[in-house]
């Protein structure tokens, strides 16, 4: 539970903390939730969050990927009289949501362009007769007149705003429609609001309270610690394309049979790695916005419901999708911000059980990553701290703190400590002072007239430069390098562009080096900057990765069962894959791979002992428990 200074206290909304006099409060929402999710209690801020929704009061909730943000209003809006909308920004998350909640019992819809008249008229009649706890609309939707004003018919819970960095131009995911959002602080008065999103700094929390009228409501930030997650990154040593595709492929199959998501930068490359896991054996999917919204689904529905399938996408995947057993994220090319990564990797590991996240990275990346902000219209406000914000994806990724630390610092957790298994933490990298070699390099791009790509100005600098003219040869930096490898020169140029003090431009894919923000070359130059750089390690001069090794995670530890258990797990997994392959939902939203498991471990020979597993709600109990009891022999 992190300390009450990391679930701060934004305005007045705050005051007379507790249930609303009269009302549901938290035994009822306990209650609640044992009879609907089968969980006896609340985890980390959802009591809080909920108690205060229930009082009436509005809320921003930021909890982690896996965090039960949905919980935080599907429980209030159950309880509390009327109808609970909820805005959210994917039709395909919309209907995952929607699909979930009738699993369970409660009574859900929505509204999207992919639904028929008969069908929305259908789900008007339900709302206006009473027979909705939650009706689910895109910001798009709500920005059509019409459907404010059927809204203002129905009487509202609550509303929700779900992925609620999406409002904000500080964060990762802009998205203009949802910054319209904050109408419906006048359309509804008095109607309870709450916004959750699994990652947000203190900049985005306040653009989103501002841009959402929720300055009156009291904030609520839980720590970012995702102990199940072993983070590593991984540099790429050769910028060759092949080589780097094939470094994935070898990760993908080190972790055969799990599932996984690996992210790319383009839609060539989804398809290109994509073709090439399926050529190794791997059941691999691509995913991109270039492909038609039917495709898409199919492949969505593929991969949720196959066991062992690796996703390869761009960033077009993976908002909301609910996929518990993911065991590993790869980015074959970084994102563009520690959100974005944040974010990504959390996909992984949902359950709770071990999982890995691991980046592959380049100073090729880094130039793509800043010449795609470049070409976007965007106040150079708003431009310079996304800038910023790339520089510090790369800072950690190429840094030696302990990365989940350095991640919870950026999100404003001061006192996080190192988390003792990431890559850093295992192998601590050695670092050698690289400040005269980063002077020498600095200087060598000024004296040759920022003319020059990465290669030449290593061969300026180790004095190797064909048919040199005596313009180069004379030059004071010429040959000043000689006692210096070239793999160490190659790291120190990358390192430097790594935190800013060179930049890459493409004239015309042919990159020349320029010098960056000049008051920060100059602090190098005068000594007053130290620069440290990674001594190479054996592993990675060898071309082996400290990502190339799999944890023992989940699938270890079912192997490890008895021979009973593990058989009774996979009895039930196959049953579970029929019932949801008769209904065309995801597996998980039936059960999840963990309460099955307990399931398997307990060998319930009746329905009331199957009930008190977790996971088991009463809605499936009675829908699926004697199935289930049947499967087990029961």
């Amino acid at each position: 539970m992190p300390s009450e200074s990391f679930a701060p206290v934004a305005g007045p909304g705050a005051a007379g903390y507790g249930g609303a006099v009269g009302g549901p409060g938290l035994p009822e929402a306990r209650e609640l939730l044992t009879r609907f999710w089968g969980h006896a209690d609340f985890r980390g801020l959802q009591s809080q969050v909920v108690t205060e929704v229930l009082a009436g009061r509005d809320v921003l909730a930021v909890l982690p990927t896996g965090g039960g943000k949905s919980v935080c209003y599907q429980v209030p809006a159950i309880l509390r009289p009327g109808l609970g909308l909820v805005v959210s920004p994917l039709i395909a998350l919309m209907a995952d949501q929607v699909e979930a909640l009738k699993q369970l019992g409660v009574r859900a819809a929505r509204l999207d362009s992919g639904l028929s008249m008969d069908d929305r008229s259908a789900v008007w009649r339900a709302a206006r007769a009473g027979e909705l706890d939650l009706l689910y609309v895109s910001p798009e939707g709500l920005a059509q007149p019409h459907l404010i004003d059927r809204l203002h018919e129905l009487d509202l819970s609550l509303i929700a705003i779900d992925e609620a960095h999406c409002v904000s131009q500080w964060g990762h995911d802009f998205r203009p429609d949802y910054r319209t959002l904050g109408r419906l602080a006048e359309f509804f008065p008095g109607v309870p609001r709450i916004a959750v999103t699994a990652t947000a700094d203190a900049r985005t929390r306040d653009d989103i309270l501002k841009s959402l009228r929720l300055e009156e409501a009291r904030v609520f930030v839980d720590s970012f610690a995702r102990p199940n997650l072993h983070l590593s990154a991984v540099r790429k040593e050769n910028a060759s394309r092949a080589r780097a595709d094939a470094a994935v492929i070898d990760l993908v199959r080190a972790r055969r049979d799990k599932s996984g998501v690996v992210y790319c930068g383009s839609r060539d490359g989804c398809e290109r790695i994509a073709q090439a896991l399926s050529d190794a054996g791997v059941n691999a999917i691509a995913y991109h916005a270039g492909m038609d919204a039917r495709q898409r689904d199919r492949r969505l529905e593929r991969f949720l419901a196959e066991d062992g399938a690796v996703m390869v996408a761009t960033i077009a995947f993976g908002m909301g999708v609910d996929k518990a057993d993911v065991r590993f994220v790869i980015h074959a090319d970084p994102p563009g911000s520690l959100e974005a990564y944040w974010q990504e990797i959390g996909r992984a590991g949902r359950d709770g059980e071990p999982a890995e996240g691991i980046t592959l990275y380049g100073p090729s990346d880094i130039a793509w990553s800043l010449r795609r902000l470049d070409g976007r219209p965007m106040d150079e406000a708003v431009k310079a701290v996304q800038i910023r914000k790339v520089r510090q994806l790369y800072a950690m990724l190429d840094g030696a703190v302990c990365r989940p630390q350095a991640v919870r610092r950026y999100f404003g957790e001061t006192d996080a400590q190192p988390c003792g298994v990431c890559d850093i933490c295992q192998e601590p990298p050695d670092l050698d002072d690289a400040t005269v070699e980063a002077q020498k390099a600095l200087a060598a791009v000024h004296r040759l007239g920022e003319r020059f790509g990465r290669t030449r100005v290593i061969d300026h600098l180790t004095g190797r430069t064909r048919d040199v003219q005596p313009w180069e040869s004379d030059l004071t930096t010429w040959g000043i390098g000689r006692e210096t490898s070239i793999d160490r020169w190659r790291d120190v140029v990358d390192h430097l562009m790594f935190e800013g003090l060179l930049v890459e431009e493409p004239n015309d894919g042919k990159p020349i080096l320029h010098l960056g923000d000049a008051e920060t070359v100059r602090a190098v130059y005068r000594g007053e900057r130290r620069i440290e750089v990674r001594r190479r390690s054996a592993a990675l001069s060898s071309g082996r990765s400290r990502g190339d090794r799999p944890r023992n995670d989940r699938n270890a530890a079912v192997e490890a069962l008895d021979a009973d258990v593990r058989a009774r797990f996979e009895t039930l997994r196959a049953w579970r894959r029929e019932r949801a392959s008769e209904q065309h939902v995801p597996p998980y939203v039936i059960f999840q791979d963990k309460t099955l498991l307990e399931i398997a471990l307990a060998e319930p020979g009746t329905l009331d002992a199957l009930g008190r597993i977790s996971g088991v709600g009463q809605s499936k109990l009675d829908r699926y428990g004697a199935a289930v009891l049947a499967a087990l022999g029961a």
